[in-house]
């Protein structure tokens, strides 16, 4: 094989923001099972390292479409960093405040990236989860006459996916098989939008939807308690999980379409430490960098395999990067300094006996 060559991209970008999307469906060759073939859509690629990425662009641009955010208007939203960081480099392009709310449990580096890129972020208590930061949201949206995003109600979050993530799906897999389409939540946006094109157009794919083993949501078929589209309280099923961006301590009214259509085949719940083998798995034998989330939908898929039939394609949301979890379990037994074997590479060559003296 020969020396590879690029050619660019054969345009030019007006602004960062016009690189969201066409992320790319990877073939993963070493660790799936040799009767089927797996394929995953790698979200970070997109300009600020997440599927998230694509709701925030959106939800902004939806509401300067219909008035309702005004030129310099502070935003404001509750996030577990993902469309915190994706609303924050959509702010920063477009010259909007941002302000975001998020429990003080998630991940340090994330609410580093988010001042990084201008943000202002207020941290709630870690006791009152998913809840607190979403009516932390809702109270400085109320009081300073913010513009509050609302991720996990507005129609501009499904939407999106249906005409971006949805429409590269098909595109790619076009002519080809697509047995199964394998997907986490967080906001439902994902699933909500893709599930109403695979249902039309392939509806031969299975759709599969995971949660956290212990914040399993919706398989307690306990009902959400709203006021309308808002939520009233946490939801009774939810426990803290280590698996950030999905599954907030409430059923989201956005993922709600998607459980009262019917948008997913099966339902299957993983456990987070299950989802960390994974993702160190993908990186260290695939070279995918994912994060606990993307580990955990390939875990998934990884036991859809064990009884899927031969030949099978899947394809699984990989909904961001690993860099986002540096400070959490994910990187617990990954040392800063030189592990022994390390040391005994080190020492083999007359350079360490110098350096010694």
């Amino acid at each position: 094989m020969g020396i590879r060559q690029t050619n660019g991209r054969g345009r030019l970008y007006d602004s960062i923001l016009d690189t969201v999307g066409d992320t790319p469906a990877i073939r993963v060759n070493r660790i799936a099972p040799d009767h089927v073939t797996v394929y995953v859509k790698a979200e970070a690629f997109n300009p600020a390292a997440s599927v998230k990425d694509r709701l925030a662009l959106n939800i902004i641009e939806a509401a300067e479409r219909n008035g309702t955010l005004k030129p310099g208007q502070t935003v404001v939203e509750a996030t577990s960093g993902n469309t915190g960081i994706g609303l924050a480099m959509v702010c920063a392009a477009k010259g909007y405040p941002l302000v975001v709310t998020m429990a003080e449990s998630f991940s340090v580096e994330r609410r580093r990236l988010m001042r990084f890129l201008g943000a202002k972020v207020v941290l709630t208590p870690k006791a009152q989860g998913g809840f607190g930061m979403y009516k932390k949201a809702m109270e400085l949206a109320e009081k300073n006459g913010w513009f509050l995003a609302r991720q996990f109600e507005t129609d501009a979050n499904a939407d999106i996916h249906e005409n971006t993530t949805a429409r590269e799906i098909l595109a790619d897999f076009e002519g080809q098989k697509l047995d199964y389409w394998v997907t986490g939540y967080g906001t439902g946006g994902t699933v909500t939008g893709v599930a109403r094109v695979l249902r039309k157009e392939r509806p031969d794919t299975k759709i599969v939807l995971t949660e956290p083993a212990n914040a399993a949501l919706i398989s307690s078929g306990i009902a959400q308690e709203r006021n309308g589209r808002d939520v009233a309280a946490g939801h009774p099923a939810f426990e803290p999980h280590p698996i950030q961006g999905w599954t907030p301590n409430f059923i989201p009214y956005v993922l709600q379409e998607a459980i009262d259509g019917s948008y997913y085949d099966e339902l299957l719940p993983i456990a987070g430490a299950d989802g960390i083998a994974w993702a160190k798995r993908l990186a260290a034998e695939e070279g995918i960098f994912t994060g606990i989330s993307g580990g955990s939908t390939f875990a998934v898929a990884m036991k859809l395999a064990e009884t899927a039939p031969e030949g099978s394609v899947m394809l699984v949301m990989l909904p961001d990067t690993g860099e986002r979890y540096l400070s959490t379990p994910l990187f617990e037994g990954i040392p800063e300094g030189m592990t022994e074997e390390e040391a005994a590479i080190s020492a083999s060559t007359p350079s360490a006996q110098m350096a010694a003296e």
